[in-house]
């Protein structure tokens, strides 16, 4: 008997999973406790670790948010998914995921929609005032310091002038309200599972997506997804990461090469929106060795994944945007700011704890479910794709909490990397599944209900 085999006889999936999500909460539990001691100061508000201010309180979204909880308590969830045909299962995904987004936003009535990108710190107040595109390029790095004259918001300064074009282009598009902004968001990020479906579909595992589909729909992470604009980028990422994956699916060399670059050019653009975002290449990795395994074929794809990365990266150069000058100029402006006033030895291990309460705690009991395959995945890819793609995600977020480049606040700025880490709930065993998907989906309405967060 092999070792995963024992470990399976003798600790049950059932038992790895409890352990799991206890684990989550004893780490989210201490890293409450510690951030309230005497003497200790973390830097994040009445709510540390997490990011936001004690308000309770019930609103129009609430109904209909209970009554998503309710359903997620029944068979029906998963009956949807295997009932349905492929492209009515992607609308009702899509549909589900919208629901439930704008049900929670819907507690703090419209403004829960459209007050948040109205502020001052968003992108979209900046976006209005843009009427020279070319001139923001050329200009975008000499603003980004505290000591400029000038200098950009605090989240335009953090992050390539992609995220605030996206914004220009809805105020160009006559979308430039908070709250039609906020439509559109929530509209986009809809699309995040359903990206991650297609990828899983495109790897061959289309029998087993719908498992996972609930718990992509219905989760805590959804708090912040609305809206948020990294959950823009959330969605940028998850396409990107779709047309990777569907270089498996092509039946040509040139449809390969042609997902290929697209998978490339999704990437070049990710990294145009967020600093922290060409991390998801390692996710892209991931579904392409899951399509490909670490043959001489994976090579050529990843050179043209490259070129087209290349070439949006350079192409910004070319109109005045360089990230390899920006990125050293955000960074002193990082540590020049909070960064510098939060304690690394606190965050490396508290924004994991943060994880378990955005990606839910199901994530933490997925992963202890999954004893060595995740490891076994890297080099095996095409034994199991979806812990393939698990094991990407695992890599970015690990890179990215080493780097101290995200202390706090990775409630919103790992949301590119949720989806793929909640893959791992391929793993619950099918009697768990109900009870894990209404803990997940009440966490989120309890965070949505007893905090206003910033986001």
């Amino acid at each position: 008997m092999d070792h995963d085999a024992f470990e399976h006889a003798v600790t049950p999936p059932g038992r790895k999973l409890a352990r799991g999500v206890a684990v989550a909460v004893v780490m989210f539990t201490v890293a409450v406790l510690v951030a309230h001691l005497p003497g200790v100061h973390v830097h994040a508000g009445a709510a540390a670790p997490l990011e936001g201010a004690w308000s309770p309180r019930v609103g129009v979204g609430t109904v209909p948010a209970l009554a998503l909880l309710a359903w997620a308590g029944t068979p029906h969830p998963w009956a949807v998914m295997r009932r349905l045909s492929w492209g009515r299962l992607l609308l009702a995904v899509w549909a589900l995921s919208l629901a439930w987004m704008v049900s929670l936003a819907l507690v703090d009535g419209a403004d829960g929609i459209g007050a948040v990108l109205n502020h001052d710190t968003e992108y979209l107040a900046t976006a209005r005032t843009v009427d020279d595109t070319d001139a923001l390029l050329r200009s975008f790095t000499g603003r980004i310091p505290l000591a400029a004259n000038n200098n950009w918001p605090v989240h335009v300064a953090g992050h390539p002038p992609g995220a605030l074009l996206f914004f220009v282009g809805l105020v160009r598009l006559g979308l430039g309200s908070g709250l039609a902004a906020g439509l559109v968001v929530v509209t986009v990020v809809a699309t995040v599972p359903v990206a991650v479906a297609v990828a899983c579909r495109a790897l061959g595992q289309g029998d087993r997506v719908g498992s996972v589909l609930p718990f992509l729909v219905l989760g805590p992470f959804a708090v912040w997804q609305a809206v948020s604009a990294d959950a823009v980028f959330a969605a940028a990422a998850a396409w990107t990461v779709a047309f990777a994956a569907l270089t498996g699916a092509a039946r040509s060399r040139p449809r390969r090469l042609a997902w290929a670059i697209c998978a490339g050019l999704g990437l070049g653009g990710c990294a145009m929106l967020s600093y922290g975002l060409p991390l998801i290449a390692a996710v892209v990795l991931a579904a392409l060795v899951a399509a490909h395994g670490w043959h001489r074929d994976l090579v050529a794809l990843l050179a043209v994944v490259a070129v087209g990365a290349a070439g949006v990266v350079g192409g910004f150069a070319v109109v005045g945007f360089s990230y390899w000058e920006a990125y050293p100029v955000l960074r002193q402006r990082y540590w020049d700011g909070l960064a510098s006033a939060r304690p690394g030895w606190y965050w490396l291990w508290a924004n994991l704890a943060l994880l378990a309460v955005s990606a839910g705690p199901v994530l933490f009991g997925a992963l202890g479910a999954s004893g060595r395959r995740i490891r076994d995945a890297v080099v095996r890819p095409q034994d199991d794709p979806v812990l393939t793609l698990v094991t990407g995600a695992v890599v970015a977020v690990a890179v990215a909490d080493l780097s101290l480049m995200s202390k706090a606040e990775v409630e919103r700025i790992w949301l590119p990397f949720v989806p793929w880490l909640l893959l791992a709930t391929v793993l619950v065993p099918v009697r768990w599944r109900r009870l894990a998907l209404v803990g997940q989906a009440g966490l989120g309405l309890l965070v949505q209900t007893l905090l206003v967060t910033p986001w």
